[in-house]
């Protein structure tokens, strides 16, 4: 299989009708995992595991990635939209081919 870009996993949207997210306090936490180019990754996807995750050898980027810092939930141009922080690893030599964000 592959990764498929930019997709938003049909779990997701469903989870989001019955109120199993929530972007706009810290109650959730969402995590970014990054994951090789042998990770199968898209609409299909239902939650996040180990496989194909990325390794560090420098011991800067661990299994389950980081934590993401939600900076609010907002409308804009008509669409609702919520944004996290940028996320920095440091110290860190890997290669990865795509990302999951989770909760």
């Amino acid at each position: 299989m592959a990764i498929t870009t930019n997709a938003i996993c049909d779990s997701f949207k469903k989870e989001l009708l019955q109120a199993k997210h929530d972007f706009d306090t810290s109650s959730d936490t969402y995590k970014l995992a990054m994951f090789t180019n042998s990770a199968t990754l898209g609409k299909s996807t239902t939650n996040y595991t180990t496989g194909n995750e990325v390794s560090s050898p420098t011991g800067g980027y661990s299994a389950g990635g980081k934590a993401l810092v939600n900076q609010g939930v907002k409308v804009s141009s008509s669409v609702a939209i919520t944004d996290f922080a940028d996320l920095s690893f440091v110290g860190v030599t890997l290669t990865a081919r795509g990302a999951l964000i989770y909760n």
